[in-house]
């Protein structure tokens, strides 16, 4: 096969939206806007001033929205972005990724008037987006024979697995919902330790050195592998086994072993680029969650859904947003530097993961502490959108 110099692939030539030019640009607005929507919607809901013509429980429904919704609208524009640049192949766009984004979008659709339609139909609408894109993809990894990516196509597919779990249940056929969630989380949580395991280093590194610092960032190797065999080890644990009294030990060891991992990566010099050390704040909740996760296991005291919150509410969704951010700005031509209103949202997504776990832990304090999380993050995420929506939209700058 025949690859573009670097293995970096052109852009074929589109005279239509600039938003379908790139992969990143429909999936990331996507990504703002139903995360904007979608917990103001939730809390409505918790509150009981909306009801939504849903099947699926309230809270079930939310957890959905978070997982196969949100945080999977972030994977595919990571992976449309990334993978071209993997495999030198000439990546999608124009109107074939139109179509792909309103696949996404009619599996929200479907998923809030699921009701309405029925539970297979929205399992069907829902389904077909995860299912699009994991073919879509195997098609450019198999192809470009970029074989050190195919764990990629194995967590695909197991989004896809678990997506489908949560429907068995509400369509009536089995009751794995649970465990389509925990396998939902589990698989997004071990992309994040694999992917961060990647750019982190390396981004430190780049900024590092263009600072004179000498004290880099240890480059992959032993410990690396050895600390994403752990922390599988323990996810997949926690995913089939969540009562086992083995989940508390596994758990700790996850956590002390990504802490040492983090160490290695010189966060503490990043302090003067938010784009920099987001991404170690974001990676930080790893360990912080597994160790909240041992905590609850061994001692049945605290909440296992505040533990889990540090999961979703801080390394997932600060991962997607330190990456997204970046992303965006590098691919459009402008600097790699996070303005002041972009930090503000780091700052307000930090503290909307802080008082969603902390609710779990003061019941008299509980819904005080929701309304800040959920404040905070749209308020987050409203600035993300006003933000970045214009480079999502427009033309990428003429760079000199």
């Amino acid at each position: 096969m025949t690859r573009p110099a670097g293995g970096i692939p052109r852009y074929r030539p589109w005279s239509g939206p600039a938003v379908l030019s790139a992969g990143f640009r429909p999936f990331f607005l996507m990504v703002y806007a139903w995360a904007a929507l979608a917990v103001p919607l939730w809390l409505a809901v918790f509150m009981g001033r909306l009801m939504l013509p849903t099947a699926f429980d309230a809270v079930i429904w939310h957890a959905h929205e978070m997982i196969f919704g949100f945080a999977q609208a972030a994977i595919a524009g990571f992976l449309l972005t990334a993978v071209p640049n993997w495999t030198g192949r000439m990546p999608i766009q124009g109107w074939s990724l139109g179509a792909l984004a309103l696949v996404f979008l009619g599996g929200r659709i479907a998923m809030a008037i699921s009701a309405v339609i029925g539970a297979p139909l929205a399992a069907t609408i829902d389904l077909a987006f995860p299912l699009t894109l994991l073919v879509v993809l195997a098609r450019e990894i198999i192809t470009g024979r970029n074989w050190r990516n195919l764990p990629m196509l194995v967590a695909l597919g197991l989004i896809v697995l678990a997506n489908g779990l949560t429907h068995l249940e509400t369509t009536g056929l089995a009751t794995t919902a649970q465990v389509g969630l925990r396998l939902g989380i589990a698989t997004i949580v071990a992309l994040i330790s694999l992917i961060g395991g990647r750019i982190i280093p390396s981004f430190t590194r780049n900024w590092l050195v263009k600072r004179g610092e000498t004290k880099l960032p240890a480059p992959a190797g032993k410990l690396d592998a050895g600390v994403m065999t752990l922390t599988i080890i323990a996810l997949v644990a926690w995913v089939f086994f969540p009562g086992s009294s083995a989940i508390a030990p596994l758990m700790a060891v996850a956590s002390a072993a990504n802490l040492i991992r983090l160490a290695c990566w010189r966060g503490c010099r990043t302090a003067g680029e938010p784009l920099v050390w987001v991404l170690h704040v974001a990676f930080a909740w790893l360990p912080v969650g597994f160790a909240l996760m041992a905590v609850s296991a061994a001692t049945r005291l605290l909440p296992t859904t505040a533990a889990l919150h540090s999961l979703t509410g801080g390394a997932i969704t600060m991962m997607i947003v330190a990456v997204s951010t970046r992303a965006t700005l590098g691919h459009t031509g402008r600097d790699l530097s996070a303005g002041p209103a972009t930090t503000i949202a780091y700052i307000l997504l930090a503290t909307s993961a802080a008082a969603r776990v902390t609710a779990g832990y003061f019941s008299d304090q509980y819904l005080p502490l929701l309304m800040i999380a959920g404040l905070a993050w749209t308020v987050a995420f409203l600035i993300l959108l006003g933000l970045y929506a214009p480079a999502l939209l427009m033309p990428r700058r003429a760079t000199a």
